[in-house]
């Protein structure tokens, strides 16, 4: 399939794109269970992927369903129960996390290329230099590279150690804490990628391009079932758009964790959930600085006053000794929470 054509099916009426999602479920367990001689499982954590669960069962594929669900909100954990979702134990804590490798902040992206730049001195000077300038140097055959540097914003904030690479910005110290990219791959990734080669089996996921960033352009380039030499997975929804997922929860009668409210529909038609529109690990700060109040962490503060407590003012502690947490962070990047 490509680019355009999955662009084409994007638009298909949503009862064709159910009718999609349902043939490519099907030709996925097909070939897995026949031609890899493999096992399936779904991978399950928000609402995306616990509808995605509901709906294979009711089409009548009915593999094992697993979750780092310890990671999740404690209303996603009580629905993993409900469902029967196997629970697998990260190979980090979250404090753990915090703690050794780092906060996660802006994207995924962005906070590898900061975790970078929080190194004094650091290997890799010439990525250093892209990064602050966009600039490849030799290597990258003296080209520019926008896709490469960080943001004047977040080098505002995060590129005190290299300073003297852009004398036009009023670059602040660095901030009293770490950075870090890596905390998916600990908690999540590798635990579940290891349940899968210890079980033989391929992903189910519940991803969708219209979720936009680095998915978008993979799930476009690969389709909903992908079988390469690393990876092997199938992403049934991956046409889909948030309206179209949310039309298919209510016509499921999935259970909606309570982090997300309830669905409900606008005068125009439009559905929306009357909470937070996405949920992930109760730490995670990846793009908190987009959201509008009630925000991730005032919403925890409402459900779980002690975690909250914890995770804001209590969960790290510093090389001097001083007792923090995510409120250090976000005051630093000027995201509002008391």
């Amino acid at each position: 399939m490509t680019i355009d054509e999955f662009k084409l099916k994007q638009n298909l009426p949503y009862e064709a794109k159910v009718r999609h999602a349902e043939i490519r479920a099907w030709e996925f367990y097909n070939k897995v269970y026949g031609d890899l001689n493999a096992t399936c499982h779904v991978s399950v954590g928000g609402l995306d992927s616990i509808t995605l669960l509901v709906f294979l069962r009711n089409i009548g594929i009915d593999v094992p369903a697993i979750s780092v669900s310890i990671l999740e909100d404690r209303g996603n954990q009580e629905i993993h129960k409900q469902l029967g979702v196997t629970s697998i134990k990260p190979y980090m804590s979250k404090t753990q996390v915090l703690n050794q490798l780092g906060f996660p902040v802006v994207s995924k992206a962005k906070a590898n290329k900061i975790s970078y730049l929080l190194q004094p001195n650091a290997d890799k000077q010439t990525f250093i230099h892209a990064i602050m300038t966009g600039d490849m140097g030799e290597q990258g055959g003296f080209k520019h590279s926008d896709r490469i540097k960080l943001q004047d914003k977040w080098i505002k904030l995060f590129g005190g150690n290299y300073a003297h690479m852009r004398p036009d910005l009023d670059i602040r110290p660095v901030p009293n804490f770490k950075v870090s990219s890596k905390c998916c791959y600990y908690m999540k990734e590798k635990p579940c990628d290891d349940w899968a080669k210890e079980h033989n089996s391929y992903p189910y996921l519940g991803l969708m391009a219209s979720e936009g960033g680095q998915r978008e352009m993979a799930l476009m380039k690969n389709g909903c079932n992908y079988y390469g030499k690393t990876t092997t997975r199938s992403c049934p929804f991956a046409i889909f758009t948030r309206q179209d997922l949310l039309q298919l929860a209510l016509d499921l009668n999935v259970p909606v964790p309570r982090a997300y409210g309830e669905i409900k529909r606008k005068e125009n038609g439009e559905l929306y959930t009357t909470r937070a529109q996405r949920t992930g690990c109760s730490m995670c700060g990846f793009g908190i600085h987009m959201e509008q109040r009630p925000h991730r962490f005032d919403r925890l503060r409402e459900d779980n006053p002690a975690e909250w407590e914890y995770w804001m003012k209590r969960c790290c502690k510093g090389e001097d000794g001083t007792i923090y947490g995510w409120g250090r962070v976000l005051d630093f990047i000027g995201v509002e929470w008391r």
